[in-house]
């Protein structure tokens, strides 16, 4: 993948602020170095940072295919990677019933490109104009058994199906997977990746965010939301709010009309911020007028 046209780190940058993103240096160098090496990027930290957005910014600046596997405890080859479309097999098989030779020749048919349905994994190796973006979200929610069947996909770009052999990328995909750090990932998926860490962000940058995806907002409601959030993860809640609910909070507040966070208003939106009856009580015990206090 060496060599492609690919945006400077200054061109990420700014293209992904117009398209609401604000992307730091250090992962767009990591995004830059993703595309020109041609190794996947491993991006974790906390729920809700922008980690899946950053895929998906990535593929609007490309121009490509964003193609997302969403993991999840128990998630399989059939789901991820490809299964035959036994429906359309057996049908095949039925209007060739009566010929012993045409059930044969059928046999080596049917086990074909014609009877595959590509999942994710397999489509992203499958494109032969250009390169998507393959976005393995959440890897950290699949089993390790899982995990060890990507490292044939991440280290070669490539899927051994034994009816068919194995299918190698001509146009590799640009590859993003993230993690919540709900486990530790292996040695081996991590050597084969490129790395970056998103921490919650600053006071500053979030507010670029804010900015940034909701340029209505007043400046003074917005540094007042931005402050709230803060405050919130600081505290030892069992769901740290992210960067999406400080959103979902803001745009709330615009839809109602708001022009202040005042304690009244933090009470009745507390549920766009926190998510669980244990952390709400924690919040409400120690007083939203605290935690609305100026920064």
């Amino acid at each position: 993948m060496a060599g492609k046209q690919t945006p400077s780190i200054d061109a990420l940058i700014e293209n992904s602020r117009t398209l609401g993103y604000v992307m730091d240096r250090s992962l767009a160098t990591a995004i830059y170095l993703l595309v020109q090496l041609g190794k996947p990027l491993l991006i974790e930290g906390h729920a809700g940072v922008g980690k899946t957005e950053a895929a998906k910014v990535l593929a609007s600046i490309l121009g490509t295919e964003l193609i997302r596997l969403q993991c999840y405890e128990g998630l399989d080859v059939n789901s991820a990677v490809y299964e035959w479309n036994y429906q359309k097999q057996l049908l095949a098989i039925k209007l060739q019933e009566g010929s012993d030779r045409q059930l044969r020749d059928l046999e080596t048919r049917i086990f074909g490109t014609d009877f595959l349905l590509q999942r994710p994994l397999l489509k992203s190796i499958s494109h032969e104009k250009k390169s998507p973006v393959l976005l393995v979200d959440e890897i950290d929610r699949a089993d390790e058994a899982f995990e060890a069947f990507l490292l044939e996909m991440l280290g070669e770009f490539q899927i051994s199906i034994p009816e068919l052999g194995t299918v190698k990328a001509t146009k590799p995909p640009y590859v993003i997977l993230t993690s919540n750090g709900a486990r530790e990932l292996s040695d081996a998926l991590k050597r084969r990746c490129l790395y970056h860490w998103i921490d919650y962000p600053s006071f500053e940058k979030e507010m670029g965010i804010v900015r940034a995806r909701l340029p209505e907002i007043g400046t003074e409601l917005g540094a007042q939301v931005v402050s709230f959030l803060h405050a919130l993860r600081k505290m030892s809640l069992s769901k740290i709010p992210g960067v999406a609910e400080t959103l979902d909070l803001t745009r709330a507040l615009t839809l109602l009309e708001k022009t202040n966070l005042d304690m009244e208003t933090a009470d009745r939106t507390i549920g766009c911020v926190i998510k669980s009856a244990d952390d709400l009580a924690k919040v409400r015990a120690e007083g939203l007028n605290k935690l609305l206090a100026p920064r």
